[in-house]
């Protein structure tokens, strides 16, 4: 029975790892796992290493005070796969955390997958002289990632979008009005600050002060938060207090029944973008890090727009406003014009179906297609 040793860091590689593992279980049942995961890993039968939220660490200066933490668990990482001697490594994203182990198990032999490009085509391009030897399959969400990672030589598949499997596009909005005694006329707002700490730390008070601009100018508005993982209980208690208190939402199934109820939504960058855009929710980006870690990334960064969907229609399709220009007096108009206008809605909702279309694999699921790259990996090396 091979064995598969899988790291995710954070919620998102979670959910990428539950589905990856599900997919390969319907090929091979009896497919043993270890390595480190969230709760939706746990449910497919990972029992995590350690707790996977003390990865979950973002920006320069929010990780330098957990570095000698960090550094103890890349070694306990990487001690455990030497000891257990897993048939194929497969590290999900956070490359902070997921490169180093990679780099430390090298001389190991074992077969290594990395799901989920470093986005050095975005930022610190440099970095990618470090990437050789770290992967023997590197597996990208983007169709344009394989052939900037040819030029550097770099082995490197698109397997498709994991967002396409979240089912945030098979919502049901009248269930979500009527569990909650909505009106079917009431204006819903999904709020959705982050999965980080430092995220929701920075965000909530905008996001909280950009509502409370637009109230006047839509009556009844009712806005939905969801709460994401080690977060959700900072989101709780500094809801508690907003003029118009939030729907909490903590269940996923019920997240998708609020995007499809809802009339625009006010994000952070990431994926929580494409959810909305599968669910043909209008929305804005907003996004704010610490000053310092925005000065070194003002110097490095070499595209222009944050949101995915931006970067593959090549156009800013989807309002962002990032760092100085995430205020409530920049964003209070411009999403007030978004849910007053429905020729405004109307034309995000087809730009977003268009560059959505661009995420899906060549054939089947990104999760089967992620699955078959990783059961060929392990194919190869028991031929060497």
């Amino acid at each position: 029975m091979s064995l598969i040793y899988l790291i995710a860091g954070e919620a998102s590689g979670d959910a990428i790892g539950a589905r990856l593992i599900a997919s390969l279980r319907a090929r091979r049942p009896e497919l043993r796992l270890a390595g480190i995961g969230g709760p939706a890993m746990a449910a497919q039968g990972l029992a995590s290493l350690f707790p996977m939220h003390e990865l979950a660490l973002m920006g320069l200066i929010e990780i330098l005070p957990k570095l000698r933490q960090l550094r103890r668990r890349i070694a306990e990482t990487s001690a455990d796969i030497a000891a257990r001697r897993p048939d194929v490594v497969v590290t999900i994203d956070s490359p902070g955390f997921t490169l180093r182990v990679l780099r430390q198990i090298a001389p190991l032999g074992i077969p290594r997958a990395h799901y989920v490009a470093p986005q050095v085509w975005a930022w610190r391009a440099s970095r990618v002289r470090h990437y050789p030897g770290l992967w023997d399959t590197l597996l990208c969400l983007l169709p344009f990632e394989p052939e900037f990672f040819a030029r550097h030589h770099l082995p490197a598949r698109f397997v498709g979008h994991p967002v396409l499997e979240s089912g945030a596009d098979r919502g049901d909005g009248a269930r979500f009005r009527a569990r909650h005694a909505l009106a079917p006329d009431a204006p819903i707002l999904i709020v959705m600050p982050g999965s980080r700490r430092s995220e929701v730390t920075r965000l909530l008070p905008i996001l909280a002060a950009t509502l409370e601009r637009i109230r006047p100018a839509v009556p009844g508005l009712i806005p939905v938060v969801p709460l994401a993982g080690p977060v959700a209980e900072a989101v709780r208690a500094a809801t508690a207090a907003w003029p118009i208190r939030p729907i909490l939402v903590t269940d996923p199934a019920e997240k998708y029944d609020a995007f499809a109820a809802a009339a625009a939504a006010l994000t952070k960058s990431g994926t929580s973008t494409l959810e909305l855009a599968m669910a043909g929710v209008p929305m804005l980006v907003a996004y704010r890090v610490n000053p310092i870690t925005a000065a070194i990334a003002r110097r490095t960064v070499t595209v222009r727009y944050a949101s995915i969907l931006n970067l593959l229609a090549e156009t800013p399709m989807i309002p962002e406003f990032i760092q100085q220009d995430c205020t409530p007096d920049r964003l209070a108009p411009a999403l007030q014009a978004l849910l007053t206008d429905p020729a405004a809605a109307r034309a995000q909702r087809a730009a977003t179906a268009a560059a959505l279309a661009r995420l899906a694999p060549p054939a089947g699921r990104p999760s089967e297609a992620a699955a078959e790259a990783v059961l060929a990996l392990i194919a190869a090396g028991a031929t060497t």
